[in-house]
């Protein structure tokens, strides 16, 4: 097994398993830390108006920048975040959007991947909204 620490959250590769691209298959974090439980966050702004009609990587830059603006409040960093779930309404437009999607990610959360999954869903309670994303971050 190949494991790699990153901001004291260990991040395990079984042995022979290539890297994935973009996540984690599996993250241990410190003991003695704290786990944040980030309810699902959509494209909202400040006002709670949705931001980016009909531009997924609009609104997924947006719902990535909502889940970090919850784990900072409770003293974290983008780093802290050991599993995400992103719920889209079309994986195809996530696809297409993918530079866009990796480049918002990169430039909020460098080269920390947690562990991950991606969802397509049938709806999202949010009329236009595109894309939801849960997570958990362990803080210090």
């Amino acid at each position: 097994m190949e494991n790699e620490h990153v901001s004291e959250q260990e991040i395990i590769l079984p042995e022979g398993w290539p890297r994935p691209r973009g996540y984690s298959n599996g993250v241990v974090s410190p003991a003695g830390s704290r786990a944040l439980h980030v309810a699902g966050q959509i494209a909202w702004d400040t006002e709670r108006e949705l931001v980016g009609a009909g531009d997924f990587a609009a609104q997924f830059t947006q719902a990535l920048d909502n889940v970090i603006a919850v784990v900072r409040a409770a003293g974290g960093e983008a780093a802290h975040v050991a599993t995400m779930t992103v719920y889209v309404t079309d994986k195809r437009q996530y696809l297409d959007a993918l530079p866009a999607v990796g480049a918002a990610w990169t430039s909020r959360c460098g080269k920390h991947y947690p562990a991950m999954a991606l969802v397509e869903v049938a709806d999202l309670l949010e009329e236009g909204a595109l894309v939801e994303i849960s997570a958990v971050a362990y803080l210090p």
